[in-house]
């Protein structure tokens, strides 16, 4: 394994007192680097690609409309809202650690104009008669200084969010809303992201600025980082064969097919066709992750390629994806050790 051992010294009942995240953190000796450090990317890539664009937080403030609910003109808590949210959860936690600036990925632009070019053709507008907001949003904030190594690949701890307006009932009257949210590691090898059920709130439901940070803060502190990077240090001892592989991929193939009843007894796997030839083609093709001379490919390996393939989903499917494929990595790993688990029947 390689991984170094870095000790983290602290001043423990001060850290609990007055920086709660940090305590989750600390221990006396952890895989956990909290210098402040950078991590810089090997290969910059976004974290997500599908049919998204990158903006700015200053594009979002200055060039797109807020949408209200139709029924009583009450506005959205709006993407830039959130991400502010964000960004204050962040500082709050980690005050002495140097905060990058959000990397945001929007798509399914919606376009509009305003009253005075009502009759303007399409192509004859002027910028300040168009109007626009994205449907779907998807945004991460790296805390470089925070970080890990697993096989030698530099891992920064990462907090990020998704909003899909589509989630929303806006031709009623306001209600509560709807955010997905987490808090995990990214892998600056090839930007993907790493996200276990324990950092992940599919299903934040606010009304205000104050009852979304609330929600957000409580995902942070319940966030026990240490323990989702010895999960992923330990896919490190289990690997595939070629065979293994292969096996895997045709089951996927198979698993959407299956009967409601079968299916039902499974494992949920959310990855599609899709996905899996993405999968199938990056064991022989990726430069990071690929199958070794011998064919075997080690479950970290795998699911790297997992979460890459993952890049093509959709915004408001992305973290879901992502989330059930760290359980799907660490569900086969547990079959290969010769535990009791219906993760085998991909494998048999």
């Amino acid at each position: 394994m390689e991984m170094e051992l870095i000790k983290v010294r602290t001043e423990q009942e001060h850290i609990e007192k007055n920086h709660p995240a940090q305590a989750l953190l600390a221990q006396e000796e952890s895989f956990i680097d909290m210098s402040t450090q950078r991590v810089a990317p090997i290969i910059k890539s976004p974290f997500i690609e599908a049919n998204t664009e990158e903006v700015s937080l200053l594009h979002l403030k200055e060039k797109c409309v807020i949408p209200v609910f139709t029924k009583d003109n009450e506005t959205t808590l709006s993407h830039q809202e959130f991400i502010d949210v964000a960004l204050n959860c962040v500082t709050r936690f980690f005050p002495n650690q140097i905060i990058d600036a959000p990397e945001i990925r929007v798509s399914h632009q919606i376009k509009g104009r305003t009253p005075d070019a009502l009759y303007i053709a399409a192509k004859e507008l002027l910028e300040h008669q168009r109007t626009s907001y994205f449907e779907r949003m998807a945004f991460i904030i790296r805390v470089p200084g925070i970080k890990a190594n697993i096989n030698g690949n530099d891992l920064a701890l990462t907090i990020g969010g998704v909003r899909a307006y589509n989630m929303e009932n806006l031709y009623n009257k306001k209600t509560f809303e709807k955010f997905k949210f987490f808090i995990g590691f990214q892998n600056m090898v090839c930007c993907n992201l790493c996200v276990s059920t324990d950092g992940y709130q599919s299903d934040i439901k606010a009304m205000s600025y104050v009852d979304l940070e609330d929600k957000m803060l409580q995902v942070i502190q319940n966030y026990n980082a240490q323990e989702h990077i010895n999960s992923m240090q330990n896919l490190l001892d289990y690997s595939l064969s070629e065979r293994d592989f292969a096996q895997i991929i045709g089951k996927g193939r198979l698993y959407n097919y299956l009967p409601k009843k079968e299916k039902s007894l499974l494992p949920e796997l959310l990855l599609n066709d899709g996905h899996l030839s993405t999968i199938a083609k990056d064991y022989y093709q990726d430069e990071s992750f690929c199958r070794n001379s011998n064919g075997d490919i080690n479950m970290w390996e795998f699911y790297n390629l997992l979460t890459g393939s993952n890049k093509a989903s959709y915004v408001d499917t992305f973290l879901d994806r992502g989330v059930n494929a760290f359980g799907f990595a660490t569900g086969v790993s547990k079959a290969l050790s010769g535990s009791s688990t219906n993760y085998s029947w991909f494998l048999s």
